[in-house]
């Protein structure tokens, strides 16, 4: 398959590729050995943040905490 880059360095990747991963929006890319490599990354909502820290028992005052201690 095929991909034209534009004069504004963009592609559209084929339908028959993009089908193979839905729900991407967003892709890493990178380049390897004279290749690029896009790979679909899957973004989550920020409440699936707040879920985790919850499951961990991670107090919005624990990360403020962090984040003081941090930058001392």
């Amino acid at each position: 398959m095929l991909a034209k880059m534009t004069s504004k360095n963009q592609l559209t990747l084929p339908k028959s590729v993009v089908s193979q991963f839905p729900g991407s929006l967003y892709f890493d890319v990178r380049t390897e050995y004279g290749r690029i490599i896009l790979e679909p990354v899957n973004t989550k909502p920020l409440s699936a943040v707040h879920e985790k820290l919850e499951a961990l028992g991670i107090s919005e005052a624990d990360a403020g905490d962090a984040v003081k201690w941090s930058r001392k």
